[in-house]
């Protein structure tokens, strides 16, 4: 027999569990007590909120701060990345130029 098991029998551990199961008054008694507790916390958080000017408030988090740094890095990323608009030589055509430049003409 291993150290994990021991004498007790199933109807036992059904026994003991169907006892931890069911409320009493011990555990009516911590949940009012709880229940009151946490009444009293929020009522003074909320009298403190109200009771603060404006400028105390606590601060909002800035989520659009992250939205409008990203619409900023998606707007640069693609003016960087598409083709220039400006009339210019293609790549081919620059191509073409540098071997014409280094070969001389009719390469």
């Amino acid at each position: 027999m291993s150290q994990f098991e021991s004498e007790v029998g199933d109807a036992e551990l059904d026994a003991l569990f169907a006892q931890a199961r069911e409320p009493n008054e011990a555990d009516a008694g911590a949940a009012e007590r709880f229940l009151a507790g946490h009444r009293v916390r929020v009522a003074r958080t909320q009298a403190q909120i109200q009771t603060r000017p404006l400028w105390v408030r606590p601060r909002i988090p800035a989520k659009w701060l992250a939205a409008a740094l990203a619409s900023a890095a998606v707007i640069a990323g693609v003016g960087v990345l598409r083709p220039s608009l400006a009339p210019g030589d293609l790549p081919a055509s620059a191509a073409y130029a540098a071997y014409q430049d280094a070969l001389g003409e009719g390469w």
